[in-house]
């Protein structure tokens, strides 16, 4: 059920959208399918109603090779290349500036900011927020937002809106009542939904597979931590990816978060460009189906400079990999 406070905030964005003569899409560092995808999808639209627009990210250099085939990535531009005075800047899938990166500094030169998003930690930090805690993933929201706009969703559009939910669904894994709809009409536009999932989720590089073996070997269980719920985690080296992609360190947390004897799950993975500098990422489950005792990571990572979601955040460290680990369990408790 949509809120009065989330039918304004839409509102909102309609107007700034249908006013804006020029438009800067801003997706998180080491972008995922749901930031690409939701500022591509809203690129298509803003591109085909005539208003210039740029899509771009601060890091790494490359779009990772899995989305290079989702529709609009002309769209992308290089950090340098985006416009310092913009009428409308929107942040897609970011849960604070910090997410910018270095493009947090295109935000003082937009006349009007806008955050879409659907991170519970979300600091608000737009003129104008579309933030829904409770969607299963940013596409999802651009949706709900296309929709009160009176934008019609093609096969462009949905392929982009559709990659964001595969994934951060975990290929639906994670859902809620609505998620199968929003899917169904995505994919009733004839999109390839297996062939989607199958390019941003199954297809890996066979240096994958020594890599993997590099870093499963560095994974350590603690099953008494947290009155005994458990942690597992594992480090990423950076002499441990090289000549592998972002997307297949990215992977490392899905593998580690099944061990059946940890409820929560963490995987450090180091900079290349500063040693001490770690991207932390963190996973929960609950014991058993509907029991509802899982750890919500969103917080920990909070308290640790990040945040995310109850069953999947992240957040940056600097450190050696001992202080790294007696900091995450301090937060722990």
């Amino acid at each position: 059920m949509t809120t009065m406070r989330e039918t304004a905030d839409l509102d909102a964005a309609v107007a700034a959208l249908d006013a804006a003569r020029s438009v800067t899409i801003i997706c998180h560092v080491q972008p995922d399918a749901d930031t690409i995808g939701s500022g591509l999808a809203l690129a298509l639209v803003l591109h085909q109603r005539g208003t210039p627009v740029q899509v771009s990210f601060a890091e790494p250099a490359e779009l990772p090779v899995s989305m290079r085939s989702l529709p609009g990535v002309w769209h992308l531009v290089a950090p340098a290349e985006v416009r310092a005075e913009v009428d409308l800047l929107v942040t897609v899938d970011c849960g604070s500036a910090a997410r910018l990166g270095s493009l947090a500094d295109r935000l003082p030169g937009a006349a009007t900011t806008m955050v879409i998003d659907h991170h519970r930690s979300n600091t608000r930090f737009g003129a104008i927020n579309v933030v829904d805690s409770g969607a299963e993933s940013t596409t999802s929201v651009i949706a709900r937002l296309l929709d009160a706009w009176g934008v019609p969703i093609d096969p462009d559009v949905a392929h982009c809106l559709y990659a964001g939910l595969v994934t951060d669904t975990g290929s639906f894994r994670w859902v809620r009542p609505g998620t199968h709809e929003l899917a169904e009409r995505l994919l009733s536009t004839g999109i390839d939904g297996a062939e989607i999932a199958r390019t941003l989720l199954d297809t890996h590089p066979f240096g994958w597979l020594p890599m993997l073996s590099r870093v499963l070997g560095t994974a350590r269980l603690m099953p008494d931590v947290r009155g005994g719920i458990g942690l597992v985690y594992a480090f990423v080296h950076r002499d441990d990816v090289d000549g592998v992609r972002s997307e297949e360190v990215e992977s490392v947390i899905d593998i580690v978060r099944t061990t059946a004897e940890a409820g929560i799950a963490a995987v450090f993975k180091q900079s290349h460009g500063v040693p001490d500098r770690w991207t932390v990422s963190l996973r929960s489950r609950d014991s058993e189906v509907s029991v509802g005792d899982g750890v919500d990571v969103a917080e920990v990572a909070t308290a640790l400079g990040g945040g995310g979601h109850r069953f999947a955040a992240g957040y940056t460290a600097y450190g050696s990999p001992e202080e790294l680990v007696a900091a995450l369990l301090a937060a722990l408790g």
